[in-house]
């Protein structure tokens, strides 16, 4: 049982590497676009790397619930409660009003291929209006590593 226990955790932390590091670096990887073709390349890599955070957290919440299980720790933590509190306002943020923005500027982005390498004002005020949004969502990603990894209460 102890190497079972051992066996989840590697994949507990290798899941929330693929779901933390995709929340993290991409919103800097869009934020170093300069021209339209900068920003297509990156919104590529992003829809390439956009599996990640998929089965990451899928494998993430399923071996959570397992080792929860295994160590019958259940919800009894207050630092797990937060972060599976915290997680899920991140969840909400990143589908809820993160995604539909990206979904704009992807459209744009593909209607400017044709009208040269400049990026256009429309697209600048939508990456403006999303940076709070990714800013926030970045944040949560560290508290929740923190809380992970320092279990504080």
């Amino acid at each position: 049982m102890n190497s079972l226990l051992g066996w989840l955790l590697v994949f507990h932390i290798v899941s929330s590497i693929a779901v933390i590091g995709y929340a993290f670096v991409v919103p800097f990887l869009r934020r170093s676009a300069r021209t339209a073709g900068q920003l297509r390349f990156a919104f590529d890599v992003t829809n390439k790397l956009a599996i990640l955070p998929k089965i990451g957290g899928s494998v993430l919440i399923m071996t959570g619930i397992w080792l929860m299980i295994q160590t019958k720790m259940g919800l009894s933590q207050m630092w797990l409660n937060i972060s599976i509190l915290l997680a899920a306002l991140m969840i909400v943020t990143l589908e809820g009003l993160i995604a539909p923005q990206m979904k704009k500027m992807m459209a744009l982005v593909a209607s400017s291929q044709s009208k040269g390498d400049e990026v256009s004002s429309e697209l600048g005020r939508l990456m403006k209006k999303l940076l709070p949004i990714e800013t926030a969502s970045q944040l949560l990603v560290m508290a929740i590593t923190v809380l992970m990894v320092l279990k504080p209460f």
